[in-house]
């Protein structure tokens, strides 16, 4: 499932120095740069209030949007965001421009399905989530929304790998090898209870064979008979 796309309103900025961008922020756009594609770098800023929910959403460097600078419309992805220091509000944003031909490289989050099938949790093990996000390679036009994992079938103490996903077409991993993106762990009351198993096992076994190596006392030669 594709990420939906927005639309972003945007004016350009003659200046792209200091000046200009405070400028812009104190009439509550957020400065941007639009670059990419066959044409020049443009300078450009964002309403504030259009940007609000959408700095702060999960996908928001994964999702394409339409920007209408004047009479253009472009569609491009954000690939960066600067926030204050302080207050952690956006401060600028790279957009690059993209067509149905561009090929990006990009993280996506991974969602896991069915934990309530998972025979490892129903025994009381937890979800060990090792890559909560999952750098792509992909067309800009097929972006996922997520990497999907279905967690039925999966065993206490079994690793989830990469070929276990549910990988979208055209989609692949910027890691070539076979990696964890989740395991399937025993909660460490689990593992004490475990260890104490082995340790009392071990003991048991112990014990047996010191028992097996003894043999009975037989009266040596000289010895006194016990009386009748």
């Amino acid at each position: 499932m594709t990420a939906e796309e927005r639309t972003l309103s945007a004016v350009t900025r003659e200046n792209t120095g200091t000046g200009s961008a405070r400028a812009h922020r104190r009439r509550d756009f957020v400065p941007a740069v639009l670059y990419g594609g066959d044409k020049e770098a443009v300078a450009i800023a964002i309403p504030k209030k259009e940007l609000m929910f959408e700095v702060d959403s999960e996908d928001f460097l994964t999702r394409i949007y339409e920007i209408t600078v004047g009479d253009e419309k472009v569609r491009a992805l954000p690939r960066a965001v600067q926030n204050h220091p302080v207050n952690g509000r956006a401060q600028h944003i790279d957009f690059q421009r993209v067509d149905e031909r561009t090929r990006l490289r990009v993280q996506v989050p991974v969602r896991f399905l069915n934990e309530e099938n998972c025979q490892g949790l129903r025994e009381g093990g937890v979800l060990n989530i090792v890559r909560h996000r999952i750098e792509i390679h992909c067309r800009a036009a097929a972006i996922p929304s997520e990497i999907v994992v279905d967690l039925e079938g999966f065993m206490l103490g079994e690793s989830i790998h990469a070929d276990k996903a549910q990988w979208p077409a055209g989609v692949r991993p910027v890691l070539e090898r076979n990696f964890t993106i989740a395991t399937v762990a025993a909660p460490s009351a689990l593992r004490a209870e475990a260890l104490e198993a082995a340790e009392a096992e071990e003991a048991e076994a112990a014990a047996e064979a010191e028992g097996e190596g003894e043999t009975p006392e037989t009266p040596q030669e000289g010895d006194a008979a016990p009386a009748e």
